[in-house]
């Protein structure tokens, strides 16, 4: 993603009036700048037609940046905090995406109905092990021809880049801009066989870029 691309979605996030809160637009510049999250995730979506389940939404980042990459995808972002599903709204709305929508959900005890394309990005180590066993299972069989399950987290290592992914998490939970603290780190073999199982074909990349944390990229389609 290039500078260019980063201010201008920066820019929708930044407070109508100059006096507003100025968090949203500082963090999503920074994100946006620093973080090889979208441009991963973006080349795995390209090429489909399929809708976009954004699972663990946040701000709606993913719609602005599909947007700007020309991707017009149908896209639904669902996410547990009520306040950023409002901001993503209203931010959305504000910018003019076209075919975009945002609800409320708690990923831990619903999951919405779906068929296409799915990402969970910066979510799963959040869930309890189960949870997140069964979140793969559904996210799977909302999959069709046309469409990927993206996946970007952190995975379970004793490697440095592990502890700082790890101390990371926490803090985001410390500080409010998660409601929980994280509670599972799947490990790259077993996440693979539950997703073979369910009749994928997976790829497991790193997904560092300059940042010092163990962000690796799953994308998994129907073998």
């Amino acid at each position: 993603m290039s500078a260019e691309d980063a201010r201008a979605i920066a820019r929708a996030f930044a407070p109508v009036r100059p006096w507003g809160n100025r968090w949203d637009y500082y963090y999503t510049l920074s994100k946006l700048r620093s973080d090889p999250l979208y441009p991963g995730v973006l080349d795995a979506l390209r090429g489909t037609r399929a809708p976009v389940l954004d699972m663990g939404c946040g701000l709606g980042l993913l719609a602005h940046a599909l947007r700007r990459d020309g991707q017009h995808l149908p896209y639904r972002g669902v996410d547990n905090d009520a306040a950023k599903v409002d901001r993503g709204r209203d931010v959305a709305a504000r910018s003019g995406l076209d075919a975009t929508c945002f609800e409320r959900m708690d990923l831990a005890t619903t999951l919405p109905e779906h068929r296409g394309s799915v990402a969970i990005l910066d979510v799963l180590q959040y869930l309890p092990a189960a949870a997140q066993a069964h979140l793969l299972q559904r996210a799977a069989a909302m999959l069709d021809d046309d469409s990927r399950l993206v996946m970007r987290m952190a995975l379970a290592d004793h490697t440095r880049r592990g502890r700082i992914s790890r101390l990371g998490d926490r803090a985001a939970h410390l500080i409010g801009w998660m409601q929980f603290r994280p509670r599972h780190y799947p490990d790259a073999d077993s996440l693979q066989a539950q997703l073979q199982q369910a009749g994928l074909s997976v790829r497991i990349t790193p997904l560092y870029g300059r940042t010092p944390f163990n962000n690796w990229l799953v994308v998994a389609q129907r073998s």
